[in-house]
């Protein structure tokens, strides 16, 4: 027997909205925002773990604070069937944070975060020669607003 996917309603996207902006929130301070009870957003909260809506909690670092300062998004175009083997290597490499499969003219979108711009510079040559890249366009992410 399968069980049901958990689906968040909306007190629990206005938790999680609540949280992604003050992770650090005691469950009062987020019940007294929210308008609930403080057992209210226990409640639910525990839910949400148990379910594995929310996977952890974690801290925020200012960019200027941050070890690795150079991020970019990589959208990468694979040829034919090598889908699987890009992923595979892409996957090797520590500067990728997060790796995504999309729709539209780019197969894979690609988190990258560098120290330098020399490790960056690196990072892109070295996917750029992964077989089965068949072409690749990286933007700079300048600053988070």
């Amino acid at each position: 027997m399968t069980s049901a996917k958990f689906i968040p309603d909306d007190l629990d996207r206005r938790i999680i909205a609540h949280l992604r902006g003050d992770g650090r929130a005691s469950l009062s301070k987020i019940a007294d925002a929210l308008g609930v009870a403080r057992g209210t957003i226990q409640n639910r909260l525990d839910r949400l773990v148990g379910t594995g809506t929310i996977l952890g909690f974690t801290v925020r670092v200012r960019a200027d604070h941050d070890d690795f300062n150079v991020h970019a998004v990589m959208m990468i175009e694979v040829t034919g069937k090598s889908t699987t083997q890009v992923i595979q290597r892409l996957r090797g490499f520590s500067e990728i944070r997060a790796l995504h499969t999309t729709n539209g003219n780019w197969d894979l979108v690609a988190d990258i975060c560098t120290a330098s711009l020399a490790d960056f510079d690196r990072v892109l040559r070295e996917v750029r020669l992964i077989d089965g890249v068949a072409s690749s366009e990286t933007s700079l992410l300048l600053t988070t607003v």
